[in-house]
């Protein structure tokens, strides 16, 4: 019998997401709580020789997979793999899977949908009025509405390409910056593409959707928001350290600028009495861009597919090919 365990099913919903009982001879148990330190992810772990993982939710380092004797088999979600050791999997043989995106399935609006609920929401203080009604107060703040600001969008990939055309349908004007970004790709877009300084200078709404990696980390720090304005917003629903949070921290508290929206954290789950959730120009949401029923089911029916075929001994969707020839350490 093959074990398998499934890590941060937060809402207890990957049971019911895909097909698990399809996989031969296996034992499948849901944890929906999260675990951070490595020797209580060991004593969790030990016994099973599948992990299924959630891209990012959990860190399985070298640390853990060094620790785990009985461990083949690492299956995550998405494309990006940041919160496993490769390299630590691969010299043990121990085979990583990703999902690949499928046309048509899941929900690939998902993130950018979340992005402008987040944007309205800021904009028109609809948690805050929401909280107020039902404490008995009527109409406390003044919303702004969308038509003629500009959204500024760090990274004109997949998901930017979505928020510039959805910000054409409430008649907003679209800049855009990103590294690899030149004013013809920028255009195709319908967005200007502008310099690193004019994206924060003429953003009304900046919204970030570049991923987290060495040369984005800690890209939006004091200096940045400082060229914002004071009315302008912010919008994060890509990753948390690429802004650097005592910077956006110091510039919410002092009004430098209006608000924030805000997915990702640094550390995830946001730590109870973190300083985020006392502000009131803050909106807060817990990591939901990609986590909608569809894009769930997506991904699980796709990590049951590909636990299946490791079973069989026919690996596919290897992220770690290498791992496949080595029988470990």
């Amino acid at each position: 019998m093959v074990r398998i365990a499934v890590l941060d099913d937060f809402a207890s919903v990957a049971k019911d997401a895909a097909d698990w009982d399809s996989i031969p001879d296996a034992e499948v148990v849901f944890f929906n709580d999260h675990l951070a330190d490595a020797e209580g992810l060991v004593n969790r772990l030990k016994d099973f020789e599948v992990i299924q993982v959630m891209r990012e939710r959990t860190n399985i380092h070298a640390e853990v997979i060094d620790n785990l004797p009985k461990l083949k088999m690492i299956s995550s979600t998405g494309g990006r793999h940041p919160h496993i050791d490769l390299e630590a999997a691969k010299r043990r043989g121990i085979v990583v899977t990703g999902t690949p995106a499928r046309p048509g399935k899941g929900s690939g609006d998902a993130t950018p949908e979340l992005a402008w609920g987040l944007i309205i929401g800021l904009m028109r203080h609809i948690p805050w009025e929401d909280r107020q009604l039902r404490q008995g107060h009527w109409q406390t703040r003044l919303g702004e509405s969308l038509g003629g600001k500009v959204l500024g969008i760090q990274g004109l990939g997949r998901v930017g390409k979505r928020m510039a055309e959805i910000a054409h349908v409430f008649s907003m004007d679209v800049i855009a910056w990103g590294p690899t970004l030149d004013a013809k790709r920028a255009s195709e877009s319908g967005a200007t593409y502008v310099s690193w300084d004019d994206l924060y200078r003429q953003s009304d709404v900046l919204t970030i959707h570049v991923p987290l990696t060495d040369l984005s980390r800690g890209w939006i720090g004091a200096r940045e928001l400082g060229l914002m304005k004071p009315t302008a917003y912010l919008i994060n629903t890509s990753r948390g350290p690429i802004v650097q949070e005592d910077a956006l921290l110091d510039a919410l508290r002092n009004h430098a600028i209006a608000g924030a929206a805000i997915d990702v954290y640094g550390e995830e789950p946001i730590a109870v009495g973190h300083p985020f959730l006392a502000l009131d120009n803050v909106v807060v949401t817990p990591h939901l861009g990609y986590a909608s029923k569809e894009g769930l089911e997506n991904f699980y029916e796709l990590a049951v597919e590909n636990i299946k075929k490791f079973v069989a001994g026919e690996p596919i969707n290897t992220v770690n090919p290498d791992a496949l020839g080595n029988k470990g350490t």
